[in-house]
Parts: structure tokens; sequence; C-alpha cells
């Protein structure tokens, strides 16, 4: 954690710089531009922002819903938050791994609930259950052969890259 700490510092740099800072700094900037060097000069335009601080409240009061709207459109009805995860989940070798970990993991769950019930019901579990179940084991072991503590992109995208693209089919 140590040797991070200087890049987890440059990471929450970046994010507080470009989600607060710059935002605020970048609507300041296009508000004051827009009034002095253009709204300013027509008349027709000053007849309907009479004061900076006109338009600012009338910007605000109009832009704010829009804005909001579109963040909704963004997330919620268009493909562009879909396109975003899909490229995280591509790049992020982290991302991938809990991915696989848990594709892996859910075939193991439902089996062993499978086997307590008939246990439960003192029900003989059949020499086909049992194959299923070594072959869930074996898959599994598999898996862990390719799992490097230090995560390296490049192991993990082995160990990951088709079982993810068969996941696509």
């Amino acid at each position: 954690m140590q040797r991070n700490l200087v890049f987890r510092a440059w990471f929450y740099f970046r994010n507080g710089w470009s989600t607060y800072f710059a935002f605020i700094f970048a609507a300041i900037n296009t508000l004051t531009v827009t009034y002095f060097l253009a709204i300013e000069k027509y008349p027709v335009l000053n007849a309907v922002f009479p004061t900076f601080i006109h338009y600012v409240i009338i910007v605000v009061v109009i832009g704010i819903p829009i804005l909001v709207i579109i963040g909704y459109i963004h997330f919620k009805r268009s493909s562009a938050l879909r396109s975003e995860a899909d490229i995280q989940m591509e790049v992020n070798p982290y991302w991938r791994r809990m991915l696989i970990n848990s594709e892996l993991m859910i075939p193991l769950h439902l089996k062993l609930s499978q086997f307590i019930i008939k246990m439960n019901n003192n029900e003989k579990i059949t020499k086909d259950e049992l194959d299923e179940m070594a072959k869930i084991q074996n898959e599994l072991s598999e898996h862990y052969k390719t799992k490097d503590a230090t995560y390296k992109r490049g192991n993990i995208s082995k160990s990951t890259i088709e079982r993810l693209r068969a996941l696509d089919k």
C-alpha cells in the first residue's frame, strides 16, 4: 500500500479536479464569457438578460433540469453506460477476476444446496451428481491455478478473456 500512496493520491486528485473543481470553474467561465462577450454586446439579448445575475439565474433554472434529464437518459435510456461498463470490464483486471470468480461460484453453490436438500431428505446422491460436482471442482482448480497474487494484467487476461467472450454469446 505504501508504494501505491503516490498513485492513490494522484487518482484522488484527478477525480477531485475533474468532478468538482474543473466542473465549477468551467461553469463560471462559460457563464462569464458568454455574457460579457456575447449577450452584453447585442441589445436584443441584453433586453432578455439585463444583468449578469439575471443571466445566471435564468441559465441555472433552465439548464439544471435539462442537464439532469440528459444525465438520466445517459444512465437509463441509452447504450452509453453499457458501453462504458464494457470498456471498464475490458481494461480492469480486478473487475474481470471478480466476474469470473462469481460465475464459477454460482454453479458450486447451486450444487451444494441440492446436496444439502437431498441429505436433509435422506436421499442418496447419484453417481452423475457426483461427476457434476467433480467437474465443477476441476473448473475451480483450473481457475485457481491461474490466480496471481499480484493480479498482473496478462495473467488475469489469460484466465478470463475466453470465459468472458463465452458469456457474451
